[in-house]
């Protein structure tokens, strides 16, 4: 089961809204996705610990109807 750009995106914004968000779809299947995201809530925090962020803005979605998503993460 694949997950929609902006199911992806009500769920970046809700977890960090301050983020700038751009999500690009790898494959044309919805399954296959990168975000690359820009927030102040990533100032002073590693690249794991802003990974950690996205990840639980995910929660449970991560693995079942988001299959795959390549990350990159900074600070503004």
């Amino acid at each position: 089961m694949a997950m929609e750009h902006d199911a992806i995106l009500t769920l970046l914004r809700k977890a960090l809204p301050d983020a700038q968000i751009e999500l690009i779809d790898l494959a044309g299947d919805n399954d296959h996705w990168k975000a690359i995201i820009i927030s102040e809530q990533f100032i002073g925090k590693s690249r794991v610990a802003q990974h950690q962020l996205v990840y639980a803005a995910l929660g449970d979605k991560m693995g079942g109807e988001l299959h795959a998503l390549a990350l990159e993460t900074r600070a503004p």
